[in-house]
C-alpha cells in the first residue's frame, strides 16, 4: 500500500461491488501502534454473513484492539475495514451502528444513575428507534409514545431471550457478574444488529452459564446474526465456531476452521497448548 502524504484525507472506497456476496465484514491490512508498540501489524481477514467467527489469542495479543478498530473506537494507522462495502475507517461509532454493527465490552458497561434497572440499560440500546425531534416531540406525542411502548416490550423480549425477563425491574449492580454481561448482550440486540461483537462476554460464567451460553449464542446465529466473538474459553470457541482467527503479538498468527486451528503446531506453541478440542459435532 503507498504511502500518502501526511495529514492526508484518507481516500473512501465503496467496495459493494467488489466484495464477494456473502462477505460481511473485511479487514485489510490494518495496522494500529500504540507508544512504538505494533498492537495491531498488518491484519487481514474476512467474516462472512452468516459465521460465527472467533478472534482468539494470548493476553496482548490484539483481539479489543481490533474490535475497537472495527466499531470506529479507534481509528487504524493504516488499512481499511469494511462492513457491507462500506469503509468504516474515520466514520463516526454511531454512524457505524446505524449500517448494523453493534457490541458488547470487555468491561462491562451498565449504568445505575437514577436508580437505573436492567430494562432501562437493555432500553438504551433502542437508539434507533427512540431519536425523537423537537418536533416529533411536539406534534407527533401519541406516535412517540408508541415507539417507546413498542420499545419496551422489545427491551423484554431481548431478555426473555437471555433469560433475565425476570430481573427486568432490578438494577444492575444486584446481577451476578455473569447476568450482567447478559443484560450487555440483550442490549446489544436492541439495535437489530447485522454483526454482533462480543468482547469475551463469556467471562465470569460458569460451567452450566457457559452451555447455556453456547445455545444462546447458536439461537441468535438463527435469528440472523453473523457474530465476530473474542474469548478465551477455548471450549465455546471450538463447538460454536465456523471459523478461527488466531492473534499473537499484534500479527495474524492462523486463520481456519476449528479443527486445523487445534492441530496448527504454530498455535498450539504460542497459545492454546494442549487444552484445544473440537467435538464429534464440529
Amino acid at each position: 500500500m503507498a504511502d500518502g502524504p501526511v495529514g492526508a484525507t484518507r481516500e473512501k472506497e465503496d467496495l459493494t461491488g467488489l466484495m464477494p456476496h456473502n462477505v460481511m465484514l473485511r479487514v485489510v491490512e490494518a495496522t494500529k501502534t500504540f507508544e512504538g508498540v505494533r498492537a495491531l501489524d498488518s491484519v487481514s481477514f474476512e467474516v462472512r454473513a452468516g459465521q460465527i467467527k472467533a478472534l482468539i489469542g494470548p493476553n496482548g495479543a490484539g483481539k479489543t484492539t481490533m474490535l475497537n478498530v472495527i466499531n470506529g473506537f479507534l481509528a487504524p494507522d493504516s488499512g481499511h475495514v469494511y462492513f457491507q462495502g462500506h469503509d468504516l475507517v474515520d466514520m463516526k461509532t454511531d454512524r457505524i451502528a446505524f449500517l448494523g454493527l453493534s457490541r458488547t465490552f470487555q468491561l462491562i458497561k451498565l449504568f445505575s444513575v437514577n436508580d437505573a434497572t436492567v430494562l432501562d440499560n437493555v432500553l438504551i440500546g433502542a437508539h434507533k428507534s427512540l431519536r425523537p425531534s423537537i418536533a416529533g416531540t411536539l406534534f407527533f406525542r401519541s406516535h412517540a409514545a408508541r415507539n417507546e411502548a413498542a420499545a419496551r416490550e422489545k427491551a423484554i423480549e431481548m431478555l426473555r431471550l437471555v433469560g433475565l425477563e425476570k430481573a427486568a425491574t432490578m438494577q444492575p449492580g444486584a446481577l451476578s457478574f455473569g447476568s450482567q454481561r447478559l443484560v450487555e448482550l440483550a442490549r446489544s440486540l436492541m439495535a437489530d444488529p447485522q454483526l454482533l461483537l462480543l468482547d469475551e462476554s463469556a467471562s465470569g460464567l460458569n460451567n452450566a452459564e457457559v452451555e447455556s451460553f453456547m445455545e444462546l449464542l447458536s439461537v441468535i446465529k438463527g435469528r440472523g446474526v453473523t457474530i465476530l466473538l473474542v474469548e478465551h474459553n477455548m471450549k465455546l470457541v471450538m463447538e460454536v465456531s465456523d471459523d478461527v482467527v488466531v492473534l499473537d503479538f499484534g500479527r495474524k498468527l492462523a486463520e481456519g476452521p476449528p479443527a486445523a486451528i487445534c492441530a496448527d503446531p504454530l498455535v498450539i506453541e504460542a497459545y492454546l497448548g494442549a487444552e484445544c478440542a473440537v467435538s464429534d459435532s464440529t
